[in-house]
């Protein structure tokens, strides 16, 4: 069933599946869509949700401070409470689970289990986060200026993508598509106010998350096969799935692995 749900005054757009518990709510990555986890498809009842800003030809956010993390958390609560939901499993992919952990450190009562692929809890000291805001800023800088099929391609090159050139090329095409057809004043205001550097530094607070985390990483994924190696080591309540013959985007390259992975949550 497809849903729209305005919250001050924008219309997030949802796809609901399934029924029974557990409530399932996943948050694509960026530059994704709600479709990007259509394919995953745990029992219970299943929330695909474009975020603030992204899915086709999206209209521009008028109010860039809003992609900020903790203001998107508070607009997706109030859409929860629309719903008529009180807590949910929450699975987040790369940004979209960088967005899952501020909503876990900010309204862990709204979970009940947090799922974070390919995630991160931000960079550590001040000077990293600096240059990563001044390398986000460029590249927002570079959307507006050579537009979406330029900037995509030049996204596509990057190396944490390389394993995504290993699927058929009907999956290749999905995925090229759905990043090709997000607005790019809304793509360029996300890199400047919820990308990697804007976002706060979460490590010092991942000893005091008392709700149930699952990592999931890439086998082939080294760089944050690293950084959820230290996340297991600071989570006190936490269990980590390496997935063998996965990159960076894992439940695209191996579905059935993740959806195993979900329905052993027993919420």
């Amino acid at each position: 069933m497809r849903k729209q749900v305005s919250i001050n005054g924008y219309e997030y757009e949802l796809e609901i599946q399934g029924t029974g518990k557990p409530t399932w709510l996943f948050f694509h990555g960026f530059m994704g869509s709600l479709a990007d986890y259509q394919g995953i498809t745990p029992t219970g009842t299943r929330i695909y949700m474009n975020l603030l800003g992204f899915g086709s030809k999206f209209k521009t956010v008028q109010q860039p401070q809003r992609f900020m993390g903790r203001q998107q958390v508070m607009d997706i609560c109030r859409l929860l409470d629309k719903l008529s939901i009180n807590k949910v499993n929450l699975v987040g992919y790369s940004m979209g689970a960088r967005l899952a952990l501020v909503f876990g450190s900010t309204v862990p009562k709204r979970i009940n289990h947090l799922v974070l692929e390919s995630g991160t809890a931000g960079l550590v000291t001040q000077n990293l986060r600096q240059q990563r805001i001044i390398a986000d800023i460029q590249k927002a800088d570079r959307v507006e200026q050579v537009g979406m099929s330029t900037f995509i391609h030049e996204w596509e090159q990057l190396p944490l993508f390389k394993s995504q050139k290993s699927m058929s090329t009907a999956q290749q095409l999905f995925m090229h598509e759905q990043r090709l057809n997000q607005n790019a004043q809304n793509v360029a205001n996300s890199l400047r106010f919820f990308g990697t550097g804007a976002m706060s530094n979460l490590w010092s607070e991942l000893a005091y998350m008392n709700i149930p985390v699952t990592l999931i990483t890439g086998m082939n994924d080294h760089k944050f096969t690293k950084i959820n190696q230290k996340m297991q080591q600071q989570l006190p309540n936490v269990q980590w799935c390496q997935v063998p013959q996965a990159g960076h985007n894992v439940h695209f390259e191996r579905p059935n692995q993740v959806i195993d992975i979900l329905n052993t949550i027993n919420h």
